[in-house]
């Protein structure tokens, strides 16, 4: 009997399925839509909406409990800041999966798990400036050897 036992396994054991769902929560934090099967989205939700509870609290209890989760200090600072300040007023909720077709590889249910109130720019825009930094850095590195 399975009383009391609450979440999917997902193929995982426990330590990467908690990784997999790290990961994906930072993902889902910086660029605010992300899309993955239905299960995994429907397994985050919860996730990401206690970080944004934690986020909303702002307290160093609350701070060192979502870095422990993310591992990083810049989307920490993105969960406090601007997304704390965008869900203040609103009591839970801030996720949203939307089924989003099938996977013709495999055929597996394909979702959009996204942050209710999105910024539209915010997605892409890390990767577009990691990117661009990496352009400029390899173009600085280049140009001595050129010469």
């Amino acid at each position: 009997m399975r009383h009391g036992v609450a979440g999917r396994k997902l193929g995982r054991t426990s330590t990467h399925r908690k990784a997999t769902f790290a990961n994906m929560a930072v993902a889902l934090i910086t660029h605010e839509q992300i899309r993955t099967t239905l299960p995994k989205a429907k397994e985050l939700r919860p996730v990401v909406e206690k970080l944004i509870t934690l986020g909303k609290k702002g307290d160093l209890a609350a701070r060192r409990r979502a870095l422990s989760m993310l591992q990083d200090t810049t989307v920490a600072a993105k969960l406090f800041g601007p997304i704390a300040e965008r869900y203040k007023a609103r009591n839970g909720g801030y996720c949203r999966v939307l089924r989003a077709g099938i996977r013709h590889g495999d055929t597996a249910t394909m979702a959009v798990i996204e942050l209710v109130d999105r910024d539209p720019a915010a997605k892409g825009a890390a990767d577009k400036a990691r990117v661009a930094a990496e352009r400029a850095a390899a173009g600085e590195s280049e140009a001595p050897q050129a010469e």
